[in-house]
């Protein structure tokens, strides 16, 4: 398993497990599968209203707490600085742990800037290993980060070979941020799954288009977080690190970029009102 090291010095591993869309009664199973597999990192969020089963699977597994990398993310309705600071303890209930490994804010709306503060002071605290953004575009992170006391860690945005975030990934790395990706496999969309192009490059490694796309991402020193409740395509998409795209795979995957959002802009102001109607979640 390969790891990152953050802006802080903590260590992450690169490849992890994301329980977005696992309804509450199934995170359990399902993280339990995934840490029999070898994930050790376990991406979650409040609003995904499964932290408590991600909890469970852990404290169950036999593995040492230290040995698995939680993520979670604070939601919008919990932001300004006391609900923020209320809703990590909550999750650390929620998670049965005395410390998140990483703690983001979910998306770049509201009063963020209070939130973040409350990241800050629960990070001193000790109560979080290190701290970061999700969803935050070029424009909100160069704002968030040259404004705080802690540079963000992590920024967790849609990622995958159709939405590359090449350029956004300069200013992150101009800051020592590592970007995170969610959607790794963009849900299939745009055809990802019968794209030819990954298709005859998965013949050429014996692998898979998810499995080409995915180590896409690592070589470009992307965080990744798949999710799938079936115990084969975890094991399928954990099976990344024995081959290695060449530098010409490299440029024909590169070429693939859209430059834009497979699912909605966050700075298009139809999105910002779809989330002003989701911050009760």
């Amino acid at each position: 398993m390969k790891h990152v090291t953050l802006n802080n010095g903590v260590k992450m591993p690169q490849l992890g497990y994301g329980v977005y869309q696992v309804e509450p009664a199934e995170a359990e199973r399902c993280v339990s599968e995934a840490l029999k597999v070898g994930y050790r990192l376990i991406d979650t969020a409040q609003a995904y209203r499964n932290e408590e089963g991600v909890g469970a699977a852990v404290k169950n597994s036999g593995i040492a707490r230290s040995e698995v990398f939680l993520v979670s993310k604070v939601w919008i309705s919990n932001y300004g600085y006391e609900h923020a600071k209320a809703s990590i303890d909550e999750s650390l209930r929620q998670l049965q742990t005395e410390y998140i490994d990483l703690m983001l804010l979910h998306q770049p709306f509201c009063d963020y800037y209070d939130a973040y503060r409350a990241l800050e002071d629960a990070y001193r605290e000790g109560k979080l290993r290190a701290i970061g953004v999700s969803n935050f575009q070029p424009n909100h992170f160069i704002d968030l980060a040259s404004n705080v006391d802690i540079v963000p860690a992590v920024n967790q945005v849609e990622t995958h070979v159709f939405c590359q975030q090449i350029k956004a990934k300069e200013y992150m790395d101009s800051f020592g941020t590592h970007i995170m990706s969610w959607g790794p496999l963009a849900e299939g969309r745009n055809g990802l799954f019968t794209n030819p192009v990954l298709e005859a490059i998965g013949k050429a490694h014996g692998k898979s288009v998810a499995q080409v796309a995915l180590r896409y991402l690592t070589q470009r020193d992307v965080i990744i977080i798949p999710k799938s409740t079936h115990r084969e395509r975890m094991e399928q998409n954990f099976s990344i690190y024995d081959f290695e795209l060449t530098d010409t795979e490299m440029e024909q995957v590169k070429a693939l970029d859209l430059g834009k959002s497979a699912f909605f802009d966050h700075n298009d102001p139809e999105t910002v009102k779809m989330f002003m109607g989701w911050r009760g979640l």
